[in-house]
Parts: structure tokens; C-alpha cells; sequence
């Protein structure tokens, strides 16, 4: 299913984020399920964003999360 979110979509589900007051780093690491889901208007494909959001953030690889690349070294 992430493969077929597309820039736009994370982008919205940014501005949701934000409008929850949810700007930094640490604000998207401490989101519980509970929290995502007072966010107005939050889909379940909204919720599987935020998820790779906190893991691409968690990983350092928020960039190419956004950018729908990857990081990952393939092994000789």
C-alpha cells in the first residue's frame, strides 16, 4: 500500500499534522494511536502515513520517504 501513496497525499496528511499542532520531530515520535485519532478528518490511509512518517523520521530518512526513494544499500 505505500508504494501507491503519492507526494500529494503525504503532503495533506502533513497539513493535518500540522493543524493538530504537531510540528516538530518529537511531536510526530509521541503521537499514540489514541492522539492520531482525534486528528479531524484522519483516514485510514491518513494513519498508515503517519506511521511511515514516524518510522522515516525515527531512520533519519524522512527525505527520501517524501520523495519516494529509498536510502537502503543493496548487499554485494
Amino acid at each position: 500500500m505505500k508504494d501507491t501513496i503519492t507526494l500529494q497525499q503525504k503532503v495533506k496528511v502533513l497539513n493535518k499534522l500540522f493543524d493538530a499542532k504537531c510540528r516538530t520531530e518529537k511531536d510526530l515520535q509521541g503521537l499514540s494511536m489514541e492522539s492520531i485519532l482525534k486528528i479531524p478528518n484522519i483516514t485510514i490511509q491518513d494513519m498508515t502515513v503517519i506511521m511511515e512518517l514516524q518510522k522515516a523520521t525515527k531512520a533519519g530518512k524522512l527525505f527520501s520517504y517524501l520523495g519516494g526513494g529509498t536510502d537502503e544499500q543493496q548487499a554485494e
